[in-house]
């Protein structure tokens, strides 16, 4: 892997959830409240071989959300991360069939996960319903990693 391969992921993955989060976070203090969710990846707690800079910006991701999940708390402010495994999107599309095969073979369900089952958790880690929930890396995967 060449340099730049790394930091183009790293930046892309990583160094920008710093920066979106560092210009959302004053006015989420002033007010002392607001939901902060990021999307990170079920290969962010596996590894992926030939993956190290996307694993590196996945995983990095789950200490950058949990460490500022301890620091805002008390403020009322529940931050969160979704680890999804494999979910129906254009990359799964072009994975062959026996590609599909093999990793439906790990996964309980046996099946890919749905955009909206995603999308459906966001939606619940935005709302009051979840004011009690700060702190998690929440994974979406159909059983494949059960942690």
């Amino acid at each position: 892997m060449k340099n730049d391969q790394w930091s183009k992921v790293i930046q892309t993955n990583l160094n920008s959830n710093y920066q979106i989060i560092k210009s959302l976070l004053p006015n989420m203090l002033s007010n002392k409240y607001g939901h902060i969710i990021g999307i990170s990846s079920i290969v962010g707690t596996t590894g992926n071989q030939g993956q190290a800079n996307y694993v590196a910006s996945k995983s990095g991701m789950v200490g950058l959300y949990k460490s500022i999940a301890l620091e805002v708390a008390k403020r009322n402010i529940n931050v969160n991360i979704i680890s999804p495994g494999f979910i129906k999107t254009t990359m799964t599309e072009k994975l062959t069939d026996g590609q599909k095969d093999a990793y439906l073979s790990r996964i309980p369900m046996y099946r890919f996960g749905e955009p909206k089952e995603v999308a459906n958790l966001v939606y619940f880690l935005s709302s009051d319903e979840c004011s009690y929930i700060t702190g998690q890396n929440i994974h979406v995967n159909g059983g494949m990693l059960m942690v």
